[in-house]
């Protein structure tokens, strides 16, 4: 059952099953496995892919899909896969793979080079997807990274909603190739597709896109949750660098009385300057109301925000680079259940943060806020890179 609306791509979907996957090795066992079932497709579109044990594996088992018959269609973003080296690019296209690197870097067109594919999309058989925030790489993987892996998370879903994933995957493949080189997921077409899978559960959900300066359903949902929640507003992201609209809106949040929190990258980041850069905001933040956990065991690269029975996550950071530059994707689902569930996570992630006091953050040194002034002049001097790709949006 569809229900439509005029304000964003995709409609509200009944009829969905949604299941949370906790850190690499649980999600990247869950996503091989799932590879090593299909039967008709794979659809991969991919950000962050670097040579390593774990894309090794995916490559085996991209490559033994194409082996059982599989039809598998492999995007990778060009400048977020430049550490994949020849090797495995070799593979992947001696295998038989169908493999595009979306909108190559050319350093002669800058402005152009800065739109990059930041989705994270695995498709089996157009019957079950895998979003999140987490790329391809050792890094997010305790087994091969030891104990300093990146925490992250992945959503398994299966239901209406896959037809619109298949949707998104074919118009970004279509765009950054040839006109005539889409392909066909499987004999169903989407319709059918979402008949087939009304019994996959009984839970609420929308594909939310963001597109950049056109189209930017995820902030803007946000900000609709944000003025209507009563009890809770938690946000997860590893890089907050969020937009004023989205500062103030969390701001006014918390003065209404709603438990407002950010969970935050602490001392491990792999961009240290943007943690410093969002630190600007604590001040202003702290003075409203608003709660600020850093995370402290390993870096967080997860992306979530929960507003009472409401839950977003995907690839989409609280930055302005989803708005200049990124194509990103989460997937919202309206579900008390479900919601708990993620809270229960935030908890796990909360007990193990260090809540940033006003009054602690009053005392910081000045050589603290210096880096943070430093960092911010960063952040907006690439900002205004971004004001200058206006216009230019069509790849």
């Amino acid at each position: 059952m569809a229900i439509h609306t005029q304000k964003y791509t995709y409609p509200l979907r009944l009829g969905n099953h949604f299941s949370l996957l906790i850190d690499g090795d649980c999600f990247f066992s869950a996503m091989l496995n799932a590879i090593d079932g299909a039967e008709q497709s794979i659809l991969l579109e991919q950000y962050l892919v670097q040579s390593g044990q774990i894309t090794a594996r995916f490559i085996e088992r991209l490559c033994q899909a194409v082996h059982r018959g599989v039809a598998v269609h492999v995007l990778l973003d060009d400048y977020g896969s430049a550490n994949l080296n020849s090797y495995d690019r070799e593979r992947l296209q001696q295998a038989g793979i169908q493999l595009q690197f979306y909108n190559p870097v050319h350093f002669k067109y800058f402005h152009h080079s800065l739109f990059r594919t930041h989705r994270k999309i695995l498709i089996i058989d157009a019957q079950q997807v895998f979003i999140g925030g987490a790329g391809i790489a050792d890094e997010f993987s305790e087994t091969y990274y030891g104990t300093q892996y990146w925490h992250d998370v992945m959503l398994k879903i299966q239901g209406p909603v896959v037809a619109d994933w298949v949707d998104l995957f074919n118009k970004t493949w279509r765009q950054d190739t040839h006109p005539n080189a889409g392909f066909k997921a499987n004999k169903l077409d989407a319709s059918a597709i979402t008949e087939t899978r009304q019994t996959a559960g009984h839970l609420l959900g929308r594909v939310l896109v963001n597109t950049p300066l056109l189209q930017q359903e995820i902030n803007r949902s946000l900000i609709k949750q944000l003025r209507r929640v009563r009890e809770r507003a938690w946000i997860t992201t590893p890089y907050f660098v969020a937009s004023r609209k989205i500062r103030r809106a969390i701001r006014r949040t918390a003065r209404r009385g709603v438990d407002v929190r950010l969970l935050l990258p602490g001392s491990y980041s792999d961009h240290p300057w943007i943690s410093y850069a969002a630190r600007r905001y604590y001040m202003r933040l702290l003075r409203n109301g608003v709660r600020i956990f850093e995370y402290q065991p390993r870096f967080t690269h997860t992306k979530i925000l929960l507003c009472d029975n409401w839950v977003s996550t995907g690839s989409s950071n609280l930055d302005r680079w989803n708005q200049h530059w990124n194509l990103d994707a989460n997937q919202a689902v309206y579900d008390a259940e479900f919601a708990q569930q993620v809270a229960g996570l935030f908890k796990a992630n909360f007990a193990v943060s260090q809540e940033i006091t006003l009054a602690e953050w009053k005392k910081r040194p000045l050589r603290t806020r210096l880096r943070e002034w430093f960092s911010g002049q960063l952040v907006y001097l690439l900002e205004r890179l971004g004001r200058g790709t206006k216009g230019r949006t069509k790849l």
